[in-house]
């Protein structure tokens, strides 16, 4: 009778913890499959982006707090392929590839790659583009000016800058006879980059 009782309470116990687990294996395989995304350092109004290699935007989300950024994405129902998340900074680009093939995800932490934008600024009739440039790639700048009147832009400046340095700077001095909106188009590393100023 001991034996009988010991039996039943020892099936009793193991059917409760087979229960009491029965979840815990989906849970995890759910989560398994979720990769952790942690960025440092985001700003609100960031854009994270997942893309193909062809361009198109899988993903967009505007970073909503400054600080660090984590979330789990499910990447393994993509086709198979390379992909890319891309954080679009105020002064920077970074782009973290990956893989995709048979619903396994794999980094390219060897790849990952990060692009610094130009940054324009003007003071009085001057403008000033300046641009770091570690990898030294050239920048093309174009300059288009629109008048009061609102008639289109027409380009008024061109040149590439074949950078063998890692900073790229250049001072343009506008006419101050002519007033208006210009355009200045910069394209650095396949990224084309458009600011307005005001004159």
């Amino acid at each position: 009778m001991k034996k009988l009782i010991k039996n039943t309470l020892a099936i009793i116990v193991l059917f409760t913890a087979l229960l009491a687990n029965a979840n815990a294996p989906l849970s995890d395989l759910k989560n398994a499959k979720r990769t952790t995304l942690t960025l440092n350092d985001v700003k609100k109004g960031d854009k994270l982006l997942i893309k193909n290699t062809q361009g198109i935007i899988l993903y967009n989300e505007s970073i909503q707090n400054s600080g660090d950024y984590t979330k789990g994405f499910d990447l393994t129902e993509l086709p198979n392929g390379d992909y890319f998340f891309e954080l679009n900074k105020a002064i920077k680009i970074v782009i973290i590839p990956f893989h995709v093939s048979n619903n396994i995800v794999i980094f390219k932490k060897e790849k990952e790659l990060t692009i610094f934008k130009p940054y324009i600024r003007n003071k009085k009739n001057k403008i000033y583009i300046t641009k770091l440039s570690l990898d030294q790639k050239p920048l093309d700048i174009k300059v288009y000016y629109e008048d009061l009147n609102g008639d289109d832009f027409n380009l008024i400046y061109s040149e590439t800058i074949n950078n063998d340095a890692k900073n790229i700077g250049r001072i343009l001095s506008l006419d101050e006879k002519l007033k208006g909106t210009y355009k200045i188009v910069t394209k650095t590393e396949g990224r084309t980059f458009i600011d307005y100023i005001q004159f």
